[in-house]
């Protein structure tokens, strides 16, 4: 058996606090008290918890406060807001800062353990996300999640402590940034990974089509409906469903698909019976939804409800050190696709790739060594197969604004990939498609050599 589900008791009432912490505990659970936020605050600095339960009204600091803290700590720990002033501002206003659900005091103490019970759906966070972190590269890498700089490194550990939940997650990041391959991670690291994954890009439909393919419809729902359609949250029951570009859905469609995530049931097209699912959804975006909710074009409370945790993608301009890394995992993966023998990058090639602004993100990069496995006339992807093939392309060669000086881009990813070798020059030399020769002399220059 594994270790109990840890809870944290928030709460400046101490007879309240004793009364919960009985009851609870007689559920199985191990209880934690704090008398305060500050308290409160210090203890998830110090060790993790599986669920809070956080009173709104304190003297210190205010269960918001509180709130707000601790989802900046560690965002993947559910929290359960308990509220004497059941008003919907404080409701919101809890959701806005993270919380995944509230309670109105007194407590219906039956409401709790089914919200608490929703909270957790049979996981031990602990467990889970210690055998996620073993496995951690090597769970990736078969995803194609490519990359072993500092910001990658952040996001691939966030979705290590996510993805043993059940809880809504919304990816952001640029167009070809990789946001379905996060989304693929968390369902197959997920107690979800033996069910189905399925996607749909919102941007691609029509309203009327999006929610037929999304609900369903029975038959005769419309002209061409000669029979019962099962939809994507059908599809994906006892799964994931991954909504590709929600953006994009059109603010009726946001309204039903609101009710679907509070009611846990669907309509089909036509039909008037409630149909049971069970998914977890994942949602996607290239837009800033908090922007688009300002301007009437997203529903704040779907917001809301889709922003429980926030994964975002950094652009591949952010990540520089990985282009390396990415570049030859590409290489070999279509110099296989297509029979071609070649092993590498010349330096000058691997500098030009550096150099690149990539507006268009890991799709992008994935483009372009394709086509230079493609036409390479060599051993060697040289500087010539990358983008000397139309004007436009060497108007895009400008280095991005916020990029680091090509020199120091350089000696950043010859220590990245020495550290990833474990100092070993032959195999460093040979991933980073340079001689050996050439490797010392950049080391040398660099003043990384004895």
């Amino acid at each position: 058996m594994g270790a109990k589900i840890s809870f944290l008791i928030v709460d400046d009432d101490h007879v309240h606090r004793t009364m919960l912490k009985t009851l609870i505990s007689g559920w199985g659970y191990e209880i934690t008290e704090a008398d305060d936020g500050d308290c409160a605050i210090e203890m998830v600095r110090k060790r993790p918890f599986d669920l809070i339960l956080l009173d709104i009204r304190m003297v210190r600091i205010s269960g918001l406060e509180a709130l707000a803290e601790i989802k900046a700590i560690n965002p993947a720990i559910p929290v359960i807001i308990m509220t004497a002033y059941s008003s919907v501002e404080t409701a919101v206003e809890a959701l806005k800062k993270g919380a995944y659900d509230y309670l109105t005091k007194p407590l219906d103490f039956e409401e709790m353990k089914i919200v608490i019970k929703r909270a957790m759906d049979h996981r031990q966070l602990k467990e889970e996300n210690m055998l996620l972190k073993r496995n951690l590269n090597s769970q990736f890498d078969q995803l194609n999640i490519i990359g072993r700089s500092s910001s990658m490194i952040k996001l691939l550990e966030t979705v290590a402590q996510v993805a043993p939940s059940d809880a809504t997650v919304l990816i952001e990041g640029d167009s070809g940034s990789g946001k379905e391959l996060v989304a693929g991670a968390i369902h197959f690291n997920s107690q979800r990974q033996e069910g189905p994954f399925i996607k749909v890009n919102c941007g691609a439909l029509t309203e009327t089509i999006l929610e037929s393919e999304l609900f369903g419809h029975e038959r005769g729902a419309f002209t061409g409906a000669d029979k019962r359609h099962e939809g994507k949250f059908r599809q994906a029951h006892g799964g994931s469903l991954f909504l590709d570009e929600v953006s994009e859905m059109p603010l009726q469609m946001q309204v039903k698909l609101l009710r679907v995530l509070q009611e846990k049931e669907i309509v089909r097209v036509g039909g008037d019976t409630s149909v049971e699912v069970d998914v977890r959804i994942i949602a996607a975006t290239n837009k800033n939804l908090h922007q688009l909710v300002q301007a009437g074009q997203f529903r704040e409370d779907l917001f809301y409800r889709l922003n429980v945790v926030v994964i975002v993608v950094p652009s591949l301009a952010e990540r520089r050190e990985d282009i390396p890394l990415l570049a030859q995992h590409y290489l070999a993966f279509f110099a296989d696709t297509h029979k071609r023998k070649i092993k590498g990058f010349t330096p000058q090639a691997m500098d030009r790739l550096l150099k690149h602004s990539w507006p268009g993100n890991v799709r992008e990069l994935m483009n372009v060594i394709e086509r230079a496995a493609v036409l390479g006339r060599t051993e060697y992807i040289e500087e010539n197969d990358l983008f000397s093939f139309t004007e436009d392309r060497l108007d895009m060669m400008a280095p991005a604004g916020n990029s680091l000086p090509l020199e120091e881009a350089e000696k950043r990813t010859i220590l990245d990939m020495l550290k990833i070798t474990a100092g070993n020059k032959s195999e460093a030399a040979r991933r980073l498609g340079i001689t050996r020769r050439t490797l010392h002399l950049k080391l040398k220059k660099y003043g990384m050599m004895p």
